[in-house]
């Protein structure tokens, strides 16, 4: 998909999708996903194999035991996961490595997890969420590559990310939600995914879904899973209230949720015995 001809004037640069990816996306395209595939095409780019499987043995999966293949990877997570995983290290190392984008990244892929697995237990497109997740922040990454000083600067004086986009209307023109929706979908994400990265900011910050319903699903899921990064002590108050304007059974949602963070403590203490 194009850029947006309006964000091409203001001559900030949005990167490609690399090569495997692109690849990757046609495989997870298909009707019946062939797995074997997924593993070889991950396993030909080393330095991103290698990448993967850093992150597949991270605490953050807790896995039993050390995984030494992508396919093993792809038998213990799941395909989803670890293509998951594979464009969150595409993503990385599409920008500089720098330390101002290291949190930006390592929130991502929690949020990814969260977002994904959430939508597995509630019957939403769990790609679209997983890959949303991904992507939530990726507009600050093309804005720090863009002015690196400049965005240094902005990211230390905002207090949150509402404050953020006001900061950059005003000295680039657009903001990193915009720009991160932009970045979607010229790398071929789904609809759902590009309307939570474009609304993120502002449905987190009002507990608002102000998007037609069809698409509110995944964005629902991302007000969730910051609450639950954030402020795990609101949920209980918060996830009946943004499952309703989504359609989804509070009761249900609230339940996942819930065991979701079992899930996720279960597999910290493995990640840490």
């Amino acid at each position: 998909m194009s850029v947006d001809p309006q964000l091409r004037t203001l001559e900030i640069d949005i990167p490609a999708k690399p090569d495997a990816l692109v690849k990757l996306s046609l495989l997870l395209a298909e009707d019946e996903v062939n797995q074997r595939a997924i593993a070889s095409l991950v396993e030909i780019e080393m330095a991103l194999a290698a990448a993967v499987m850093k992150a597949v043995n991270s605490s953050l999966y807790g896995l039993d035991g050390r995984v030494s293949s992508v396919q093993q990877a792809i038998t213990y997570l799941g395909t989803r996961e670890v293509a998951g995983i594979t464009f969150e290290m595409g993503l990385r190392a599409a920008f500089p490595p720098t330390a101002e984008l290291e949190p930006i990244w390592q929130r991502a892929a929690q949020r990814g997890l969260l977002m994904g697995r959430l939508a597995q237990a509630l019957g939403q497109d769990a790609w679209a969420a997983h890959s949303a997740g991904l992507f939530e922040e990726c507009g600050k990454a093309v804005l720090f590559r863009h002015a690196p000083d400049h965005y240094r600067a902005m990211l230390r004086a905002a207090a949150n990310d509402s404050e953020l986009c006001q900061m950059e209307h005003a000295g680039f023109g657009v903001s990193h939600d915009a720009l991160g929706a932009a970045l979607c979908e010229s790398w071929g994400l789904g609809p759902q995914a590009v309307t939570s990265v474009r609304h993120h900011v502002q449905a987190q910050a009002l507990l608002e879904l102000s998007v037609p319903p069809a698409r509110r699903g995944v964005l629902a899921l991302s007000v969730i899973a910051a609450t639950l990064m954030q402020q795990p002590d609101s949920l209980d108050a918060l996830v009946p209230q943004i499952a309703a304007q989504a359609e989804l059974d509070p009761t249900m949602a609230l339940r996942a949720v819930r065991r979701l963070v079992e899930q996720i403590d279960e597999a910290q203490a493995r990640g840490r015995s």
